[in-house]
């Protein structure tokens, strides 16, 4: 059966969905994105996502082409149509159609996509074997905080580490500290069990899931510190992991062929991930 996505007001399957050529998301990647995780059907911290997804098309002088309330139904209805129980809900908002032209059309109608992706969140292998990193420049345009549909810097530093054997690339910016991963947040143990994430600024995307994060951590008297961390600080931590909507915790067991402690995921980075698995399927059983 074909996957029944959403565009621009119409539900139909995904072989038969078209945008315009001339759309800006395809010309510019004049355009945001958001992608909410789905445990037993439901959306997990959807209206954060939501919450960003404002800020970062307010960034771009983009408005919205419907409200939030259509938005989850569109969202619930995919999910509903789709038999989603785990995976993720991609919704995409771009300036829309417009010819050609490096000044924003007036008078355009955004254009919203949306549709499913099914993934495995709660046992996924990453999180039991953990995952072997390198670190690669960032290049990336000087916003990231805004969460644009603007990937190809991430997806060449994904590239890079699939081509050197290993699973993903942190970042690192001019002074050699870690920003993120490709798509995750960044965090560190450190050998007195403090819990270590890059601050908030134009240089990283607010989390999500790395807001829950921190919030587990203050709740269950976990020492943190938001800071930037060096390439060799990460390689000597006691433990490292990444966190996203799409993987929910994974740990990093190695850093440019460096070992990180035993080269196994750390019992930190465990009782995280564990705690933040307790809190989404809370969110579920809610609604």
């Amino acid at each position: 059966m074909q996957r029944i996505v959403y565009v621009n007001g119409t539900f139909s399957p995904e072989n038969d969905a078209k945008i315009s050529i001339f759309d800006r998301g395809f010309l510019f990647a004049d355009g945001v994105y958001e992608v909410t995780g789905v445990l037993q059907g439901k959306m997990i911290d959807n209206n954060q996502h939501l919450k960003r997804l404002h800020r970062s098309l307010s960034a771009l002088s983009i408005p919205a082409p419907i409200d939030d309330s259509k938005i989850i139904e569109v969202q619930q209805e995919l999910i509903r149509r789709n038999r989603l129980e785990e995976g993720i809900v991609y919704l995409q908002i771009t300036r829309g159609a417009a010819d050609r032209d490096f000044a924003f059309p007036e008078q355009v109608v955004p254009s919203l996509v949306a549709f499913t992706q099914i993934k495995s969140l709660l046992n996924a292998p990453a999180t039991e074997k953990g995952i072997r990193i390198i670190t690669t420049p960032d290049i990336r345009w000087g916003r990231p905080d805004i969460k644009t549909v603007g990937l190809l810097a991430s997806s060449m530093a994904k590239m890079e580490a699939i081509h050197a054997g290993k699973d993903d690339a942190w970042l690192v910016d001019p002074n050699g500290l870690i920003t993120e991963a490709t798509a995750s947040n960044a965090y560190i143990i450190t050998n007195d069990n403090k819990l270590i994430t890059r601050h908030l600024s134009k240089a990283i995307l607010s989390g999500i899931t790395r807001r829950s994060m921190l919030a587990l951590a203050r709740e269950n008297d976990i020492i943190f510190e938001e800071r930037p961390f060096s390439v060799d600080e990460a390689q000597h931590a006691k433990e490292a992991f990444m966190t996203g909507s799409a993987a929910f915790v994974v740990p990093i067991v190695e850093i440019n062929n460096h070992p990180i402690s035993t080269g196994t995921p750390g019992k930190l980075t465990r009782k995280l991930h564990r705690l933040y698995t307790q809190m989404a399927l809370a969110q579920t059983a809610t609604k």
